[in-house]
């Protein structure tokens, strides 16, 4: 609403604003109390304070006894100075400008929160509201599905709402929010159907996790696939290895090390140490490319049977249904015509054992489609579990590629073996430099730079030392980075 109020200087809650929206909410009598009386009136638990062009709340611990606050339609951008509202069961801040949900902590007793049409874009800070019932955080900038999780731990949250949020648009958006919130009622407006729920609570595996809540995870798992550029580069756990990114980044810390380069018989290390290196990574690159399609195709074979089992189901399912109603149609007909009698009582018996085959029936279907789908899950896990074993194994050097090409150099142990071959050439050139230092052969043109750091034996040890040591848990952190992202997919 923050466009109706561009030329309106905005407000805090002050005296003035508190009495009047006082004496609104009051009784006549009461409000003629307050206003003679000039004080906040303590046995007050309803107040509005709608359109008020409000910025900040403040001014209402004095209503502690307040159990039904309107702050809607506003331009309020932080939640604040409710702490002292312990018995608030109804709260609206809808229509404002607030980014970050916060300041609830002591609204125990909240039974129904508005949110709507605001700024936020995580949903958090929650954890003491158990009595939430009524939650509406609709029109905000909710992008991550997964972020709907958190709601889990409202164990009272029975009707929701999130429509109008970026996430929405998600294929499997409902069946998601439903999956992992089943004590829901209402989502979006719309009644949670039975039917719906009594279908999750049947994908319940042996193991006691949700089926469904797997397959969405698995869903959500395809759209992050669905990537190009950097984002797939990201997706396939290889950012910054197609080049000499991971080359350049063990070198920015080197400070005095640096000075080396200029030592004769190091210039030419530096020849070959690099090519060499970005060789490796390029080639760590190109096999984490190879897996990521893998991972793709087998996430896309998930999907297209995932779909053929409940087209499927719901075509079976529709045609059991058709011929219940064509059957039972006729016999209505006739009950129409003949209301009583043993025909009429032998054809409402025949009409109850069809309903119950008819329950019979779906409910065979259903768990017809749970079996199905769990063991889809279980061949998809073992799918991938197979490919990310591979994959890290792999990339650790602990068992030798399967391609060629990639056969040489394409683990995190070769960039270690070449750092460390690098590192033992340079510590021979030092050590020969400073054995002609003590036999007082150094050549007359010896770098000016380096000879302070060839004063100390131990001084350009511990130098060239300390930067070995860093490149080598740079390349540690690159390769723990792929390996936790690909546990974590």
């Amino acid at each position: 609403m923050t466009q109706f109020f561009n030329n309106i200087e905005p407000n805090v809650i002050d005296d003035e604003i508190l009495q009047k929206a006082i004496e609104e909410k009051c009784p006549e009598d009461l409000g003629d109390i307050a206003r003679k009386e000039s004080i906040n009136v303590k046995v007050v638990t309803e107040i509005q304070f709608s359109f008020k062009n409000i910025l900040q709340i403040a001014n209402l611990w004095p209503l502690e006894n307040l159990t039904k606050l309107q702050l809607d339609n506003n331009v309020i951008e932080k939640i604040e100075g409710l702490e002292s509202l312990v018995h608030l069961v109804w709260l609206d801040l809808s229509f404002n400008n607030i980014e970050v949900i916060e300041g609830l902590d002591t609204l125990v007793k909240l039974q129904d929160l508005s949110l709507h049409n605001n700024r936020i874009s995580t949903i958090e800070h929650m954890d003491t509201l158990q009595e939430l019932q009524i939650f509406s955080i609709g029109k905000n900038n909710l992008t991550f599905l997964e972020d709907v999780i958190y709601l889990r731990r409202l164990k009272s949250l029975q009707t929701l709402n999130l429509s109008g949020n970026p996430f929405c648009s998600e294929e499997h958006y409902r069946l998601f929010v439903v999956a992992h919130l089943p004590s829901l009622v209402y989502l979006d407006f719309k009644l949670v159907r039975n039917s719906t729920v009594r279908f999750l609570h049947s994908l319940l595996g042996k193991s006691g996790s949700s089926i469904l809540q797997s397959l969405c995870f698995v869903a959500l798992g395809a759209g992050s696939l669905q990537k190009s550029g950097s984002q797939k580069h990201t997706a396939a756990f290889v950012e910054y290895l197609n080049g000499p990114f991971l080359f350049d980044s063990l070198h920015e810390e080197d400070g005095e090390a640096t000075k080396l380069v200029s030592l004769p018989g190091v210039e030419e290390l530096l020849q070959a140490y690099p090519s060499w290196f970005v060789s490796v990574c390029e080639s760590l690159y190109n096999y984490g490319l190879e897996e990521y399609e893998k991972r793709e195709a087998e996430v896309s074979k998930f999907y297209k049977r995932f779909h053929e089992i409940l087209a499927v189901n719901q075509e079976e399912s529709k045609r059991i249904i058709s011929a219940f109603e064509s059957r039972n149609e006729r016999r209505l007909d006739e009950l129409y015509q003949d209301r009583s009698g043993e025909i009429a009582d032998s054809k409402r018996a025949q009409g109850k054992e069809e309903i119950q085959q008819l329950w019979d029936a779906l409910m065979t279907l259903e768990a017809l489609v749970s079996n199905d789908l769990e063991e889809l899950l279980q061949d998809f896990k073992r799918s991938i579990d197979v490919i990310a074993s591979t994959f890290t194994e792999n990339i650790q050097g602990i068992y030798p590629f399967h391609t060629f090409s990639l056969t040489m150099f394409c683990t995190f142990s070769q960039c270690r073996d070449l750092e460390n071959q690098h590192f033992e050439k340079v510590m021979e050139i030092v050590q020969a430099t400073l054995k002609k230092i003590t036999l007082f052969e150094l050549e007359e043109d010896f770098p000016d730079d380096l000879r302070p750091l060839f004063e100390d034996k131990t001084t350009v040890v511990n130098i060239i030392s300390v930067s070995h040591s860093i490149r080598l848990r740079k390349i540690d952190k690159r390769e723990s980075d792929m390996l936790s992202n690909t546990y974590q997919w």
